[in-house]
């Protein structure tokens, strides 16, 4: 977990890989280190299909994002776990649709916050702010995205990734449900995680924990959808996220299977 006190050069730990730097990595991005390059290739040799799924789920935040703006009405959005910069970034979206959209990103990674504030600005009507915070300390999170965002009316919150990357004993799912409980009725969420549904994935993942500083936990989709508990999904409810409501003509029949699920909930 990344401390914000500490001096940003120690903070960045370059020798390690990260897992926002390894996904970018896998995008094709160019914003990383030595150490995220091998733990991305080490993970493709495992699993070639891993950038594939990279892919997909950025894709999905760009549909989720853009359904949230304009059918949903959504003005605000809380990006946790935002990840580098790379295209279709959430305030883009929103704000292609709303140029009024206010967007905060938060993620525990000072790398990604560096290129964040160079790279992610927003339109004169809107605003964007950039949070250094991990998931696990929502209070901080809300205090800070509260300082750009009107808490008490409805807010996008997107989390693609994220709870993987946080033990059972952590609890994600009570920490989802705490977030979701500061946010008011018409809120919704956006949450994508892997499943343990690939003997070949699975044994990529371990390879990669063994050598990150961060870990990922593969689950059940049924314990993925249990986020959405307490929550009214939008159709077409959680399933695979290139089925997530596709682009036109882009049934997402003929994307092999991503071992990742995606859904969208509103709360009542």
């Amino acid at each position: 977990m990344s401390d914000h006190r500490q001096p940003p050069a120690r903070r960045l730990m370059t020798d390690v890989p990260h897992s926002a730097r390894v996904w970018n990595y896998l995008l094709g991005g160019k914003d990383n280190y030595p150490a995220g390059a091998e733990a991305g290739e080490m993970i493709l040799r495992a699993f070639p299909d891993i950038a594939g799924i990279a892919r997909d789920q950025r894709a999905f935040l760009a549909r989720a994002v853009s359904f949230l703006t304009g059918e949903a009405g959504i003005r605000q959005f809380l990006d946790i776990g935002t990840g580098l910069p790379t295209a279709n970034n959430t305030h883009e979206v929103a704000q292609w649709r709303a140029p009024e959209s206010r967007i905060v990103y938060v993620d525990n990674d000072p790398l990604v916050l560096t290129h964040a504030r160079a790279l992610l600005t927003s339109t004169p009507e809107g605003a964007c702010a950039y949070v250094e915070a991990d998931v696990r300390d929502t209070d901080r999170v809300l205090e800070e995205a509260a300082r750009t965002l009107d808490l008490h009316r409805p807010v996008g919150l997107t989390l693609l990734g994220i709870m993987g990357q946080l033990s059972d004993d952590e609890d994600p799912w009570a920490l989802v449900s705490r977030l979701m409980a500061a946010l008011p009725s018409g809120s919704h969420l956006a949450l994508a995680d892997g499943t343990d549904t690939s003997e070949t994935l699975t044994r990529a993942i371990e390879a990669y924990n063994a050598h990150s500083a961060n870990s990922y936990h593969l689950r059940s989709p049924d314990r993925i959808a249990a986020f959405f508990d307490g929550l009214e999904l939008v159709e077409p409810g959680i399933l695979r996220t290139a089925d997530w409501r596709p682009d036109p003509g882009l049934s997402g029949q003929d994307v092999p299977s991503s071992h990742v699920i995606s859904g969208v909930g509103r709360k009542p």
